[in-house]
Parts: structure tokens; sequence; C-alpha cells
């Protein structure tokens, strides 16, 4: 069989060097030989470096895989490897505000790195969790649910607006965890944002774990804020009562009077100027004296978790109309057991399909039908 002749680059080293492999070569191995025959290429812990077959695009060059052979990747005579270390940075923050700066491996998919993130931050259910980017408003635009079109830009407009209001799963970018960091044309000095995505063991979640109850404590919280969950005044005014006992502490009459909270960090906006509101949630903090922040904390997360729109992600669709050829906005929402279509206004849940009784279902770019 004949040799094939490849150009291996030392990137940490800045040399090139020309040499000969056996097609059938597994990855593994031409990075040992490449470390026997260049001197150059023994600078760390092999486990540290692979091969990288670079593009023009950035975004479409490949790791070899360690298990593979060479012929496996098409490579022809005179084609350029580069040997290189795998690791990169990866800036990543929690909802809390807390930064973490990791050394992940560049070879692997986002949905291995969740396995490496989660554990170095103390969460253990990894597959719940993901990460987003923060895209500029005309970047967002390019990955909604309902793409634009020229012919209907008067009626996207007015969906648009409605998402916005609605707080759809399209304003969260999600990454895609099939693929590498890089293939999604993740910079080092990109800040990603983890957020839990899916709700399977959240009930579980309690003050033996104060990594997770706290990530899911300021989720609930800004869902409850920014109208994702929308309550009642009543529940309003609860849910800011614990929020004050996980702020403040216990109430203390001299000090928590009307003007001390900046109702909008304490209240969704329609509630925000009723007066004598702020006078109401001090009321409600001062049935939790004696809880901890923790033990609040937990109160609080159960509480949201008793709302009908919790655990829910919405995307807003267009249905067709029974009988008429006319599609018209509707939000859709999946749990862990069903379908949902929602009230675009209340969110109240309007009708319900159980996953166990779904007969079948079909998903292309553009549709969804159930």
């Amino acid at each position: 069989m004949a040799t094939l002749s490849l150009k291996i680059s030392v990137v940490d080293q800045s040399v090139i060097k020309t040499m000969q492999f056996e097609p059938a070569t597994i990855v593994y191995d031409a990075c040992r030989i490449i470390r026997e025959r260049i001197p150059e290429a023994n600078p760390g812990n092999p486990s540290e470096y692979g091969l990288f077959l670079a593009d023009e695009d950035p975004k479409k060059g490949v790791w070899l895989e360690q298990g593979r052979s060479l012929e496996y990747y098409l490579l022809r005579n005179g084609d350029l490897l580069e040997y290189k270390r795998k690791h990169r940075i990866l800036k990543v923050r929690t909802l809390d505000g807390v930064l973490k700066t990791l050394q992940v491996d560049d070879s692997h998919t986002v949905g291995s790195l969740m396995i490496t993130i989660c554990t170095r931050m103390g969460i253990t259910n990894h597959e719940e969790y993901s990460l987003v980017r923060d895209l500029p408003d005309d970047e967002k635009e390019k990955t909604l649910t309902l793409k634009r079109d020229k012919s209907i830009a008067k009626d996207q407009k007015r969906l648009e607006e409605m998402k916005k209001k609605l707080h759809t799963d399209d304003e969260l970018n999600w990454l895609d965890h099939s693929k590498t960091l890089r293939e999604q044309d993740i910079d080092p000095n990109e800040v990603l944002l983890l957020r839990r995505k899916f709700f399977y063991s959240d009930q579980n979640v309690d003050a033996r774990d104060p990594v997770q109850l706290n990530l899911l404590y300021v989720q609930s919280r800004d869902a409850i804020l920014n109208g994702t969950h929308p309550v009642s005044m009543e529940e309003a005014i609860s849910f800011g009562g614990l929020q004050c006992q996980v702020q403040f502490g216990d109430h203390i009459e001299s000090k928590h009077k009307p003007g001390f909270v900046d109702l909008k960090e304490f209240l969704p906006k329609e509630y925000v100027k009723i007066k004598g509101i702020e006078k109401k949630i001090f009321i409600e903090h001062k049935k939790f004296i004696g809880l901890s922040e923790v033990e609040a904390k937990v109160k609080y997360t159960q509480y949201c978790r008793s709302l009908k729109t919790y655990g829910i992600t919405f995307f807003l669709v267009k249905e067709k109309m029974k009988g008429k050829n006319k599609l018209v906005p509707r939000l859709l929402g999946i749990t862990k057991e069903s379908v949902v279509r929602v009230d675009e206004k209340t969110k109240e849940i309007l009708k319900t399909w159980p996953l166990t009784t779904v007969r079948r279902w079909a998903a292309s770019p553009n549709s969804f039908t159930l």
C-alpha cells in the first residue's frame, strides 16, 4: 500500500516537517510517531495534544479522533496537519453573576463539555443544563422559530413584538450539544451563560445541594419578575416577601419600611406602581421570620414549582385554523410530560396532549405536526 506524505506543523514550536505514514495508521499512533521523530513535539503531557486538520474557515477545521485511521479523513499527499494542544479557554457565567474561566478540550462537543463544566461548578445533573450565547438582536433573528419573509413583514413585526412579551425559547440562543465550541464560532473571550434547560430532577434540589439550589432560585426569581411565569398580585406579593427574606434576612420594623427596596427588583412590572404594595410585601416578609437564606430559597422554588407554567418551554408558532387556509399565532409549550397549547396573553393552558397519548408526530425546519 502506498504511503501517505503529510506536512506536520508543531504549532507551539513553529516547526513544519514532512512525514510518511501508512494510510491505515490510527491517529493515536500517528501522534506517538510524531513525538518520536520530531523532538520539538514533546513540550508537555501527550494526552493534551492532538492532530488538527485546518480549513480556511476556522469553523470547518476538524480534530482527528484518536481511534480513527488517517485514511478515514480522506487525506491526500501534501496535506497539512497541525500538532497542537487541544485545550482552550472557556468563560462561563452563572445566573447569580459568578464568572468561571475553565480550560476545556477543544475537540469535544458541547454535550461532552457539559460534564466537565458542571462537575467543576458542583452540579451533578449536567444533562439538564446548557450554555446560552448573548447575541445582538440582528443575529438573534437568524435563530427564531418563525423566520423572516418579505411577503409577511408586517405580520412578522407583530410576531416579534409578541415574542418579546411572551419570553419564548426563541429568545435564548442555546448552543448545539452535537457540535464543538469552534464549530459554533465561540471565541475564547466570549462569556457564555449557564442555564437549566430541562426540568427533570429539579424537585430533588434542596438545602443539601446549595449550588444548584441557588441557580434554580435565581432562574425562578427572574422568570417571575420578567413575566415568563405570570402570577396574580397576591402571588407576586408572596414571592416578593420571600425574596426579602432571602436578601435581607428577618424583618426589622425600624428598617424595612416603604421606600427601602426598588420594587422593580421584587415585582413583575405590572404591579410596581400599585399604591401600598410595598407595605404588603413587608407584611408578607414578617411571616418568614426565622427562615435562613437557604430555607427561604427552598420555599421560593417550591412555591414556583406549583405554578402551572413552571417547567414549560415556550415557542411562538403559527397554527392552521380548521377549515381555513389561514395561519394564526399560537403559543406552544413543551413539558417533560406533555405538549400544551397556551393562551398568548395569560399563559393559561388551553389544551394538553400527554406524551403517552401522542400516536405520531413529525418535525421539519419550519413545521411541527402532532
